[in-house]
Order: structure tokens, then sequence, then C-alpha cells
């Protein structure tokens, strides 16, 4: 048996999965620190495209008016990987 993830099929950074975990999680401080432990990909330089992309992605999503709860915690994170940026 195999699972096949067709969501946003493509190719995507490196931790872009990890990344959208992470996102989903922002509204639970607890559980959105063991996601990131459990996926020390979302600390690297690599995945601060897919971080960049996921945050970016859902933004758009709340300007139109969905996921209005992630909004304090996308912004927050959105701070963070623009100091994390290496053009920062």
């Amino acid at each position: 048996m195999q699972i096949l993830d067709w969501e946003d099929w493509g190719r995507a950074p490196a931790g872009f999965d990890c990344a959208m975990l992470y996102a989903y999680s922002l509204l639970q401080p607890d559980t959105a620190a063991r996601v990131r432990a459990a996926f020390p990909v979302l600390g690297s330089p690599d995945a601060l495209a897919a971080g960049a992309t996921v945050c970016a992605m859902l933004l758009q999503t709340v300007d139109r008016g969905d996921n209005l709860v992630l909004a304090d915690g996308l912004g927050t994170w959105a701070a963070d990987l623009r100091r994390r940026s290496p053009s920062s």
C-alpha cells in the first residue's frame, strides 16, 4: 500500500510539507514547538524557502477571508523568516 499526496502536486522546496504542518500548528504553541523539534529541517537554511512559500500561500488565504485564526501566528512567523533571510 502507498499513499500519494496530491495536494500542491509538483516540486516544492525542501521541507514544504513540514512547513505546512508547522503553519497549521501555530494556534497551539506547544504543538508547534513539537513539530519544529520533530522536523529539524524547519530550522535549516534549505527550508527557509519552504517556510516563506507556505507562509505566503496561507497569508493570501487570510487576505481572502479564510484562515483568519492563523493571521497573527503567520505574521509573527513571516517576521521571523524575514530576519533569517540571507538578504536581510
